[in-house]
């Protein structure tokens, strides 16, 4: 069970990809927009891994894949995926360790994702960001996503209260022009 893009391979959780989910979780920088607080301890990575090792990703609910640099074998990051109970729609997640910022993997495991997931005949895509990470919005831009909204306001973490970017992807704009 993995899907292969030119340099990445997402595919299934294993024990061995602890030690760098627990480094790049543990980046206050990465976890900032997200609901994590930091740091990951090695003990709580070793659970999430089995956690997510154990999901099902044909399933509705959340699976997260691991995000592996092929030339290297290493774990860069994760994408997280929600199916619906109807199977036709999903809401999607990333996090890439910022080390390999600026080098299009992002772009590459989301886009890597979505073919895989239209393939199989979703009828859509959805993803939502705080408003003042810049760069998540761009890269679910970059590749095909709508801007559909702005919940002010919506969402309180980490003691604040944010506003909420919320995005779309329908199969027939799938793959951008």
């Amino acid at each position: 069970m993995h899907l292969d893009t030119d340099r990445l391979v997402l595919r299934r959780f294993r024990p061995a990809d602890a030690p760098a989910l627990a480094a790049y979780r543990s980046d206050p920088a990465i976890a900032r927009y997200q609901s994590w607080t930091t740091p990951l301890t090695p003990a709580d990575a070793a659970d999430l891994v089995r956690r997510f090792a154990a999901g099902d990703p044909g399933a509705p609910g959340w699976f997260q894949w691991a995000v592996e640099l092929r030339s290297e074998g290493v774990l860069i990051g994760d994408l997280g995926c929600r199916l619906d109970d109807n199977l036709m729609q999903a809401d999607l997640g990333f996090t890439l360790a910022a080390d390999r910022h600026g080098h299009g993997y992002a772009t590459e495991a989301v886009r890597g994702l979505l073919a895989h997931l239209f393939g199989r005949g979703l009828r859509r895509v959805s993803a939502e960001c705080d408003a003042r990470n810049g760069a998540s919005a761009r890269l679910l831009e970059r590749v095909g996503f709508r801007r559909e909204g702005l919940r002010p306001a919506y969402t309180f973490i980490k003691g604040e209260w944010t506003d909420d970017l919320l995005f779309g992807l329908l199969a027939e704009h799938w793959p951008p022009a």
